[in-house]
Formats: structure tokens, sequence, C-alpha cells
């Protein structure tokens, strides 16, 4: 029987991928572990690889096109058999691999079992219609919108695989009325009553629809998930980086350009050091409980053509400034490329944000749930400060800690920054 070829989760996010480049096309003979086409998920791009032998035959996805994941699209005619010939199902699609820190996290990935067909979403109601499942299949992350939002999920109608609810459908049951609009009927304005305003007109100019990439579709699902649900607030201290920029120009004098400390690296290591006595703020919140993690494992943003992602740094606590240093330049570089694997990017307890490059001075970022947390870092700009009663220009840096207030409290934010400040303007003892 031929093999079926699925759109397969291939990071631990995807709810649907676009196919970017097909490396095999129909007629084509493929080995199993052979690439067969480059699908652009929420984060990188990743290769769908075949799972047997044969000859390539039902390409049902152009390049270009957005497929959910757990849809055919495509088919391996394996030797001894006609291309084309009716195909029974397959073993479901492997699910991606994660880290073990992720492993019971609330983002987990997507498995991918036999594919459902496409179904329309249904209102929203207070009472589940008769036969509603005992148990329904849905995402982590659809449970707990659902949970959040108060929806009941036996009432929402699954377009993911084997009929699973994702994001996408509970937006669209929350989209569709409750009843049917009442018929319009003329309306007479009595004395003194103004007319219906009308709609506003286009403006003049020419524009441009682009769709939105993967990545900025899940960046639009994550930020809804994160500024609206979590209580923010946002904690600011100034550092005296005198000190920090002397020892840098120090180590930078003996190494070769490819290997100079940034700001960035010395910023990571002392974060990095500082979550190590504060654990309060190297926790997630997981829905009934916080988890308070042991080691630091630090994301940090980088951004990307249309978008943002956060490599990480896994036990950054246990690594020199070098190590960290070069492992930052490598995943960067990585990320950019998009071509980072998902261990590379899931899986971590507290990120930094650094915009000091664009001479950013202060900003406040919006966490990256589950983590409680994220450093906001700015520019190191020379600034008038009082030195011994004496007013003299200092290099300072300002970053502003984003909270999630189910997690962190006022207190243990500053004594976390408090510690930060310490570390960056006594480099000697941080290192």
């Amino acid at each position: 029987m031929p093999v079926k070829v699925f759109m397969e989760a291939l990071s631990p996010t995807m709810e649907e991928g676009r196919v970017v480049k097909w490396h095999r096309h129909a007629g084509d003979s493929v080995r199993a572990g052979e690439t067969l086409a480059e699908i652009e998920t929420d984060k990188a791009i990743m290769e769908l690889v075949a799972r047997a032998d044969g000859v390539l035959t039902n390409v049902s996805a152009a390049e270009g096109t957005t497929v959910p994941v757990g849809r055919e699209i495509a088919a391996i005619a394996v030797p001894g058999e006609e291309p084309g010939s009716p195909s029974s199902p397959p073993p479901s699609p492997p699910a991606p691999s994660l880290p073990v820190d992720r492993a019971a996290a609330p983002s987990e990935a997507v498995r991918s079992p036999a594919p459902a067909p496409e179904r329309s979403p249904q209102p929203l109601s207070t009472e589940a219609p008769p036969g509603a499942r005992a148990r329904v299949r849905a995402s982590p992350l659809a449970r707990r919108i659902a949970q959040e939002a108060g929806v009941d999920l036996k009432v929402v109608s699954g377009s993911g695989p084997g009929g699973r609810v994702v994001r996408r459908d509970l937006d669209k049951a929350r989209e569709a009325p409750l009843s049917p609009p009442p018929p319009s009927r003329p309306v007479t304005l009595g004395a003194g009553a103004l007319p219906a305003t009308p709609a506003p007109l286009a403006p003049e100019g020419g524009y441009e629809d682009v769709p939105l990439t993967q990545m900025r579709k899940v960046i639009v699902q994550r930020l809804a998930a994160s500024l609206g649900p979590i209580p923010h607030f946002f904690l600011t201290v100034e550092v005296d980086m005198e000190r920090a920029m002397e020892a840098r120009a120090a180590l930078n004098a003996r190494r070769t350009p490819e290997d100079r400390v940034s700001v960035n690296d010395i910023v990571l290591k002392a974060t990095a050091a500082a979550l190590t006595r504060h654990r309060a703020c190297n926790a997630w919140f997981v829905g009934d409980h916080i988890r308070y993690w042991r080691d630091v494992h630090l994301g940090m943003a980088v951004a990307v053509e249309d978008g943002l992602i956060t490599p990480v740094i896994r036990h950054a606590d246990r690594k020199s400034l070098a190590e960290i240093g070069n492992e930052a330049k490598a995943l960067a570089e990585r990320a950019r490329a998009r071509r980072l694997q998902p261990a590379e990017y899931t899986g971590a307890t507290f990120s930094v944000s650094n915009l000091g490059m664009f001479d950013i001075d202060q900003f406040g970022a919006v966490i990256n749930p589950p983590e409680a947390g994220i450093l906001a870092v700015g520019s190191v700009l020379a600034k008038p400060a009082v030195v011994d009663g004496q007013v003299v220009p200092r290099q300072r840096l300002r970053t502003t800690l984003s909270c999630d207030h189910r997690v962190i409290d006022g207190a243990s934010g500053a004594a976390f920054l408090k510690t930060l400040k310490e570390m960056l303007e006594n480099p000697l003892a941080m290192l």
C-alpha cells in the first residue's frame, strides 16, 4: 500500500506549516530519510523527510501553501505497486523530540495522529450537545485558553489531527454568532435625531496586503496569551557600567575580533549568576502550581526577518563568560538563518531581550509564558552622575525586569535586580 506523507509537527508549538520548497516531485524515486520538502514552521525552516522507499506521487500541496498539521500532502508508492493506487492509513507521523526541561510544560509538542476531516466551527453555548465526548482531545494551549475564557471544549469541534481541538478552533468558535442577527428594517428618525455614521472611506494611495508568516502568526498568539492574561509589572534600575566596560576592554585587548566579549555577553553571564540566588525569578507559572528550576536555561531574544525567536543557552549558570559568548553568537547565527532545531529554542527558564544596539535607552519586554520574567536591556550611555560629591560622566545602563505578579512579588523582583546591579558594577567578583 502507498505510504501517506503528512504535514508533520516539526516544532513543539506547530499547528500548521507552509511548504517552502519541494526537493522531490511527483514521479521521482525517493528513499527513506531523504528530504522531500522544506517546511516553514512557526520558528524555523525544517526538513520533511520520506518515511519509506518508493516513488513520490499525489503531491497535493503546492509551494507556498499553508497546511494544517496531520493533513496528507503526498504519498509514496512502494516498490511493486502502481502509483496512485488506494492507500491505507500509515503509522502516525512522529512527534518532534523535546528537551527534558519542556516535557511537562503547557506548550508541549502537538503530536500528529491520523488526520481528521475539516469541520466547521460551532457557536459557543452553555450546554454540551447530546452525545458529547466524555473526554475532549485538545492541545495544551487550547485547554489553557479555554480554561481562562470559561469555554466548554465539549461544544467546540476540533479541526486538528484526530479531531483535536486547537487554538484556531477556539478563535473561530468565538467569532461565530450565538444567534442569527435580526432582520434589518427601516428606522424612522425623530426630530433632532442624527443619522447613522457612515463607514469611513479608505484613504487614497496604494498599499500592499502581505499574509502573515508562520512565525508572525505565532507571535500574535503568544502576545495575546501573555500581555492579556499575565499580570505584568515592571521594575527598572540604572547600573554604573564603568568597571564592566574597563574589564571588557582589557579582555578584548587579547582576543581576536571574532572572539571579543560584548556587553550582551556580560549581561547574560551576570543574569545567569543572579538567577541562582533568586529562584522566584527562575520559575514557570504552570496552571495550578509554580515550577522553580534548579538550573538556569537562559533565553536570549534574537531579531530575525519578520519576527523574533529566543534561542536558549542551557545551563548558563555553569558556563564561563567565554562559553556564553561563543554559544550566543552561534545560536544567533543559526536563528537568523532559520536553522535552529526545536531543542535550541524551547525550555528557557528566564529570558533576556537586548535592544541596546538600536540606541534604545529603556523599554519593557513582554513575558514569554510559561516563564515568570524577562529582562529588557538598553544602551550603555555616557551620562552625568554624582561621584564623591562631583558630577562626572559615567557609563550607565538601564535594565527593566518584567514580572509575572502571580509568581514574582515586588520585593522578590527588586532583590534580583539589586544582585544583578552589584554583579555588573563589580565584574571581577562575578567572573
